[in-house]
């Protein structure tokens, strides 16, 4: 019997994680594995030590506030990776608190895999030299993230991006069906700084369109009480299947996840986010990259528009969501190019080849 640890810490990584374990245990039944997540990797961790997605932990200046929590959590690692000496350590994602805890397996000699990785192409390119001297391999979802982390002489392996796996190939759809989606993030304070500026969208754009409806996707991680008392026109829903999100004339999102899902369903989008400006400040400073949503990064341009912090007004919303409702021809196009990142991405099975790198080192090293 082989003991794995998984870390990961936001609900994207939870959901990646989650399946990575199923695929472990797929290809070998006699693996357990304890696990740091959220509800997901609970409901089929072995072990579940902690739920860290729930605290919300994320951006620059929040994280102070949770000091005391990710230190007591860090030291309780360290002991685990000590006393249980796992098979294997697999960060996913989640760079910031996993940076803490790849040393304590350096220093046990337990073997350490990191799924889904950290954006060092967008900002921080040094993390490259920390990821090289504490991993043994890296298993990328972007096919452009095995180049960069081979040349720069780490270990990497291109899996596919797990998405494709959740995710069904669009179908055939009827046009101009009054459906927009609301996909405002999936932290607490995302949904604080978003939801309202989503609504009073929605509102110009019923004012032009009575017949105009809404769905308001609710994360996994979020109660219903989270998005508090919605307006005629909007229906806060729960799927897995992407069956409604799939039939949406247009979304208007947070960056994140969900533009990268949109973008594989072929549904046209409006990007937005904001931060708190301490945060804000920071990141304009370290990020790199010309665009926040996926799509227009694979695409090398820009497919879908991006307001950012005071950019994102209603108003702002407005037009651009506009541009596209009032265009068919424009939405097909966009639709068409969305597409095209769906096809880049590989084929479905990034779990499985991940769970089976993850094996064959994991056993490598335990032969030595």
């Amino acid at each position: 019997m082989s003991l794995f640890l998984i870390v990961c810490g936001d609900p994207s990584g939870d959901l990646h994680a989650s399946n990575l374990i199923k695929a472990l245990k797929r290809r070998d039944p006699s693996v357990r594995v304890a696990a740091v997540g959220g509800p997901l990797c609970r409901a089929v961790a072995d072990e579940f030590l902690e739920d860290l997605t729930s605290k919300g932990v994320t951006g620059f200046i929040e994280p102070a506030l949770k000091i005391p929590f990710l230190l007591k959590l860090a030291s309780r690692l360290r002991a685990f990776v000590r006393h249980r000496r796992p098979a294997a350590l697999i960060c996913v994602d989640y760079y910031g608190f996993n940076r803490r805890i790849l040393p304590y397996a350096k220093e046990a000699g337990v073997p350490a895999f990191y799924f889904v990785s950290p954006q060092v192409w967008a900002s921080r390119p040094g993390r490259v030299k920390v990821l090289k001297r504490l991993v043994d391999r890296m298993l990328v979802i972007f096919p452009f993230e095995e180049t960069l982390y081979r040349d720069a002489g780490v270990p990497a392996e291109f899996v596919g991006h797990p998405l494709l796996d959740l995710i069904p190939e669009p179908k055939p759809r009827e046009e101009g069906t009054n459906l927009i989606g609301l996909l405002p993030g999936s932290r607490s304070s995302e949904i604080r700084r978003h939801l309202p500026v989503f609504l009073e969208a929605f509102r110009l754009l019923r004012l032009k369109n009575r017949f105009l409806e809404a769905r308001l996707f609710a994360a996994a991680s979020q109660p219903d009480s989270a998005y508090g008392r919605l307006p005629d026109g909007v229906k806060l829903v729960r799927e897995h299947d992407y069956s409604q999100r799939g039939c949406l004339d247009l979304a208007i999102c947070s960056s994140g996840t969900a533009t990268l899902e949109n973008a594989l369903l072929g549904v046209p989008m409006v990007v937005v986010y904001k931060l708190s400006w301490p945060t804000y400040a920071i990141a304009r400073a370290l990020v790199k990259v010309k665009h926040i949503a996926m799509a227009n990064l694979l695409a090398g341009r820009t497919v879908v528009p991006e307001l950012i912090q005071r950019d994102a007004t209603p108003t702002r919303i407005f037009l651009e969501a506009s541009a596209l409702l009032d265009d068919p021809a424009k939405a097909a196009a966009t639709r068409a190019e969305l597409l095209k990142v769906r096809r880049s991405l590989g084929t479905p099975g990034a779990a499985d080849r991940a769970a089976a790198a993850v094996l064959a080192g994991a056993a490598k090293e335990a032969a030595r």
